[in-house]
């Protein structure tokens, strides 16, 4: 299996995060259609079904951990509460 680019990986995290794809554009500044193509690749290299899926077989391989995810959702409620 190839790897996943930095960019697979930014959004597989936001999206194991809670982020719509939209959110998730915003927080990278490109638009979701971007984050949308972004992770359709990387559910071609992981082979996932979904966006559920993709996530967990990220984690599996290592491609991403549970404390990134868990750094970025924290982030997101800091965001939230500040707005």
């Amino acid at each position: 299996m190839r790897g996943l680019t930095v960019r697979q990986r930014q959004v597989l995290l936001l999206a194991a995060a809670g982020c719509t794809s939209e959110q998730a554009g915003r927080r990278l500044g490109i638009h979701r259609n971007t984050v949308d193509r972004h992770l359709g690749e990387a559910y071609r290299l992981l082979d996932a079904r979904d966006r559920t899926h993709a996530v967990v077989l990220a984690i599996y391989h290592g491609h991403i951990t549970l404390a990134d995810i868990t750094a970025i959702a924290t982030a997101n409620q800091t965001r939230e509460q500040a707005a």
